[in-house]
């Protein structure tokens, strides 16, 4: 079976817009979070996100390519840019190479808004511009970073909720695997503007915790009141072990396994079995059992329901292990479809620098996470192989395995 390693990585995100911003920020434990007023103008329940700037396009790109782009490939367009620079990808190489992508994107709220404002407006659908419907559609990242970068492989965007980009690295794992292609752009994006989680906050999902929002999420604490929502995007490269060596790439880990399962049960209900099928699965694909996992980034969102469900199945698989886990969403904040491919790059991060970061604002646990090795504080540690979990509604789990090479 062909190995598959990653050699590039970008993110863009409210902890920082390049890698080594973010590798502070982990190490430091530093918050993402703030406050957004309009929200609470608008109706929000929580005003709480994740800040983060938009790109300044003008002078990367023409004006009829910015026209397309939907606030998230924005984002995705950075992290993908700085993941081939980080990779030695140049233009010549993409022209001259079969290369595909796989994104995790669910949503395109605001351009789906405006275009039918507009509409409502002037009762007319011409006044609608040409780029609505390529901003409009949820494959818009990878119908844009397909035609900015001249991307000629596989072209699939991920649809899966909060595991969108988590599933999207495990299927460009399966391709490159199978031989089906060498390199493949992976990664997930999430946009922040007013209209993307005004749904979730309806569900009183959110944290109102606004007195100091870097202590709003929560993950597995037992004060925990809801997540808060954030975004951005994170690519990976993924490639082939052997094309990697031909071309001189340099190499940050090895994506060893992949595991997934679906709950089959309630379309919000998360689920321990669920979990712990996919993080089995991943650990069993990589060849590796629970005592050689070195770190567990947790999917926990800082949600009364979810991370109990969650701390149940890492219960079973790590307590006895005494294994670091901890949950950057702490910093971050949930970054919806965006989050199972930049947490892939923190835990990166963390191993190419020997830390584990903190899961900040862990106080207290509860009788769910009494028994796991929350990491409250930045450790010194190697890590030679960790795993990264994904959840989403509809009972869609991933969980993805990485060793060093």
């Amino acid at each position: 079976m062909r190995r598959v390693v990653i050699t590039g990585m970008g993110i863009y995100s409210c902890i920082g817009t390049t890698l080594e911003q973010v590798r502070e920020s982990l190490y430091n434990g530093t918050s993402g979070i703030g406050i957004d007023p309009e929200r609470k103008e608008f109706g929000y329940r929580s005003p709480l996100t994740g800040i983060v700037s938009r790109p300044a396009l003008k002078g990367l790109l023409d004006r009829r390519l910015r026209s397309s782009l939907a606030e998230e490939c924005e984002y995705a367009f950075m992290a993908t840019k700085d993941a081939f620079a980080d990779s030695g990808i140049d233009a010549d190489y993409l022209d001259n190479n079969e290369v595909g992508i796989f994104y995790g994107n669910d949503s395109t709220a605001k351009a789906v808004i405006e275009s039918n404002d507009t509409v409502r407006a002037n009762k007319d659908t011409m006044m609608v511009g040409s780029g609505s419907i390529f901003q409009s559609m949820n494959s818009t990242v990878t119908m844009n970073l397909s035609t900015i970068f001249k991307l000629r492989g596989v072209n699939i965007t991920v649809s899966a909720a909060c595991a969108s980009g988590s599933h999207s690295i495990g299927l460009g794992l399966m391709f490159i695997r199978h031989g089906l292609q060498d390199m493949v752009v992976c990664g997930g994006a999430q946009e922040t503007n007013l209209y993307s989680m005004e749904s979730f906050d309806g569900l009183s999902a959110f944290s109102v915790r606004t007195d100091d929002p870097t202590r709003a999420s929560r993950p597995f604490d037992a004060g925990r009141d809801g997540l808060v929502p954030s975004g951005g995007a994170a690519t990976v490269i993924l490639e082939e072990y052997e094309h990697a060596l031909k071309r001189g790439a340099k190499i940050y880990g090895e994506v060893a396994g992949y595991g997934f399962s679906s709950n089959g049960g309630n379309i919000s209900q998360p689920s321990d079995v669920g979990c712990e099928i996919a993080m089995s699965r991943a650990m069993a694909d990589a060849g590796v059992m629970a005592d050689g996992i070195d770190y567990v980034n947790a999917h926990a969102t800082s949600t009364p329901q979810g991370d109990a469900f969650e701390a149940m199945a890492l219960d079973r698989l790590f307590a006895a292990h005494n294994t670091p886990i901890s949950s950057t969403k702490s910093m971050t904040g949930h970054e919806c479809w965006m989050a199972g491919a930049s947490e892939i790059v923190y835990s990166m991060l963390m191993m190419q620098n020997s830390f584990v970061a903190p899961n900040i604002n862990f106080e207290r646990p509860d009788e769910y996470s009494k028994n796991l090795n929350i990491a409250v504080k930045t450790i010194g540690r190697k890590i030679d192989t960790f795993l990264s979990n994904s959840f989403g509604f509809g009972g869609t789990n991933s969980a993805i395995v990485v060793k060093k090479i």
